[in-house]
């Protein structure tokens, strides 16, 4: 019997890889320092039964259009926009995605952001190696304290959730924004309740939550960074776009905020010229939240056990548009 034909877009773990090799012809793109090229994914895709993907592919009609076999799109990662959904919905091709696995270790990287940034660790560290330390002084890389602050969520889904439980231990107000209130979290951290701009208004630190959407996209922008303290602190490890890049930037420059810590940009990887990367206060990672080795290999297995359940026609662990498998 012949097997599904795969393609893997990127070098992953090899437990992954077996995870597929076991169950389908594989092929993939064996760097893993740059993504695939669009031509190569292109050509690669016609003859396919399964793609799985990071979220560095654009899985659009064009390529579903070259791929009438293709069954199953698994992506690499929690967040999905690089897939138009409702086109592979349409060719009733299934998408899924990794959940859940990464939700504590995202947690503990917002959670070193919020650190770093409010502290100015990054800022200290390039004043010693520059060689600039030369006398202790009182108020020398001054930050803010995190002990008994008022934490900000905008967002409490599971990794929302995961910060608040945290910022517990640090005897924290926590304070939150959902457009879905949940009283049985609040109850069970204490954490409360607020409108969006009360939240941004009485926070000393902010962390974003939220997954992109149209509604999303630059929730976090002039206006909001205008009813910030000024002592502020703010972290975004969600998705780049739901932040206006521009404003944060125009918010730091000015002490608008103290200070931000970011992981996700509008443009990945960062363009030399990003105004953010002029700025001593901004700590600025290249979106690596959820890269714990173990988190890593696991996103990569489930990302294979999502393909392969599909292609021997069982129901997946993390589907995103289930109703592809009601039909």
């Amino acid at each position: 019997m012949t097997k599904p034909r795969v393609y893997i877009t990127r070098k992953i773990p090899e437990e992954a890889v077996k995870i597929v090799r076991d169950a389908a012809e594989v092929r993939n793109w064996e760097r893993e320092d740059i993504p695939v090229p669009r031509e190569t994914l292109l050509r690669e895709v016609p003859r396919l039964d399964g793609l799985l993907s990071l979220l560095t592919d654009r899985v659009d009609d064009e390529l579903m259009d070259l791929a009438p076999d293709l069954k199953i799109v698994s992506n690499l990662a929690v967040g999905f926009d690089n897939i138009d959904v409702p086109a592979a919905t349409r060719r009733r091709i299934v998408v899924t995605n990794t959940p859940d696995v990464l939700t504590e270790t995202v947690a503990d990287f917002a959670f070193c952001l919020l650190l770093a940034a409010g502290r100015r660790l990054v800022a200290g560290d390039a004043y010693v190696r520059a060689g600039k330390w030369k006398t202790w002084a009182l108020m020398l890389l001054a930050g803010q304290d995190l002990y008994g602050a008022t934490l900000g969520l905008i967002g409490l889904g599971r990794i929302g959730s995961a910060v608040a439980r945290r910022a517990k231990g640090f005897e924290m107000r926590v304070i939150y924004y959902d457009p879905y209130r949940r009283e049985d979290i609040e109850k069970q951290l204490g954490i409360e309740y607020r409108e969006m701009n009360e939240v941004l208004r009485e926070a000393d630190f902010i962390s974003v939550h939220v997954p992109l959407m149209e509604s999303t996209r630059h929730l976090i922008s002039h206006d909001q960074f205008r009813l910030m303290k000024k002592t502020a602190v703010f972290v975004n490890t969600s998705r780049g776009p739901v932040v206006d890049q521009r404003a944060l930037a125009e918010a730091l420059q000015a002490r608008q905020i103290f200070a931000a810590g970011i992981d996700v940009f509008e443009k990945e990887p960062v363009p030399d010229d990003e105004p953010l990367l002029k700025l001593d206060n901004v700590v600025v990672a290249p979106h690596i939240a959820s890269a714990s080795v173990p988190t890593r290999v696991r996103m990569a297995t489930l990302a294979a056990e999502n393909l392969v359940a599909v292609l021997q026609g069982k129901r997946p662990p993390n589907p995103v548009n289930p109703e592809v498998l009601e039909r």
